[in-house]
C-alpha cells in the first residue's frame, strides 16, 4: 500500500489567470547587457528599421550578393543582425530564420532594446481563402491567436490585431502603389503546429475570415499591442500547403525582389507618419 502523500498539480491552462500589467523579471536589456559584456561587443544601436525573414531568403540573398553586413553590436545569442541598405532609406537590419510565435517576438523583444522603432515582418504563409494565384502579399490587419505567446501579453481573444491603424492604413496605400505585386489586407491565422492543420481547422480559420496561414504575426501584434511598438506584418502566400506538386514558388530571386520592395514601401509609410 502507497502511504505516501499524492500532490494535487494546479491546473495550468496557456488562458489562465496571468496578470498582464506586472512587469517581467527576465528583460531584454539584461540578456543584452551580459552578451555584450561576455562577447565584448561594442554598444552600438540596431537600425531604426529592423526586418524579420522568417525563411531566411532575403538574409541569403544579401550575403551571396555582398550587399548584407554583420551588425557589429547586435547582442543576441541566436541570431546575427545584417545591416544593409533599403533602397533610398538609410540602413536597415534584418534577422533571418526567426521562425514560430516565441522566437519572433523574443527577437523583436531584443530589438526594440536595441534601437529598433519599426520591425516589419515578411513570412511565407499557406492560402486559406483563393483569392487570385500565388504569390501575392496579404498585410495583415488581425491575426488568429492559435498559438501560446500572445496569451502571455494579452488577455485572451480570438484575434490580434495591428495596433496602429494609421500605420496600417498608410503601408496599405503604399503597398498598392508598388508595380507588379500583388498586396491583399486580411486575416491569417497563426499556428504553432504547421503540421496540424486539419480539414476542420483550416475550415474554421477559412469561416472566421483567415485568408492565410503563418506562424507569427499574432504574437507580434499582440507584443507591439502590450509594449506600444511599432510593427507590421505580412504574408507572403507561396504555397497551397503542398497539396499540388510545383508548390512553394516564390517569384524573382526566392521572392527577394518582391519582399524587399514591400518592406521599402512598409517604412516609407512609416516614415512619413513618424517625420524626424
Amino acid at each position: 500500500m502507497d502511504d505516501k502523500p499524492h500532490r494535487v498539480e494546479a491546473a495550468w491552462p496557456i488562458v489562465g489567470v496571468k496578470d498582464h500589467n506586472t512587469p517581467s523579471v527576465f528583460r531584454p536589456e539584461a540578456l543584452l547587457r551580459e552578451a555584450r559584456r561576455q562577447r565584448q561587443l561594442p554598444l552600438v544601436a540596431v537600425p531604426e528599421i529592423c526586418v524579420l525573414d522568417p525563411d531566411g531568403d532575403v538574409v541569403r540573398h544579401l550575403k551571396r550578393t555582398g550587399e548584407g553586413r554583420i551588425h557589429a553590436g547586435w547582442a543576441c545569442y541566436h541570431t546575427e543582425l545584417l545591416a544593409f541598405d533599403l533602397d533610398g532609406l538609410g540602413e536597415a537590419g534584418i534577422v533571418g530564420c526567426a521562425v514560430g510565435a516565441p522566437f519572433a517576438v523574443l527577437v523583436a523583444e531584443q530589438l526594440f532594446a536595441s534601437g529598433c522603432r519599426l520591425l516589419v515582418s515578411v513570412t511565407s504563409a499557406g492560402q486559406i481563402t483563393p483569392i487570385g494565384p500565388t504569390p501575392y502579399f496579404v498585410l495583415i490587419d488581425r491575426a488568429l491567436r492559435d498559438e501560446g505567446t500572445s496569451y502571455h501579453y494579452l488577455p485572451p481573444g480570438t484575434f490580434a490585431e495591428a495596433p496602429d491603424s494609421t500605420l496600417l492604413n498608410g503601408a496599405e496605400q503604399a503597398l498598392h502603389g508598388l508595380t507588379g505585386i500583388s498586396v491583399h489586407r486580411g486575416a491569417t491565422w497563426t499556428t504553432d503546429a504547421p503540421y496540424r492543420e486539419t480539414e476542420a481547422a483550416i475550415a474554421f480559420a477559412r469561416d472566421l475570415g483567415a485568408l492565410a496561414v503563418e506562424m507569427e504575426a499574432a504574437a507580434l501584434y499582440a507584443f507591439a499591442s502590450a509594449r506600444r511598438q511599432s510593427v507590421i506584418c505580412l504574408a507572403h502566400v507561396t504555397n497551397a500547403m503542398a497539396q499540388t506538386e510545383g508548390d512553394f514558388e516564390k517569384g524573382d530571386a526566392d521572392g527577394t525582389t518582391a519582399t524587399l520592395a514591400v518592406v521599402a514601401a512598409t517604412a516609407r509609410a512609416w516614415s512619413a507618419c513618424n517625420p524626424i
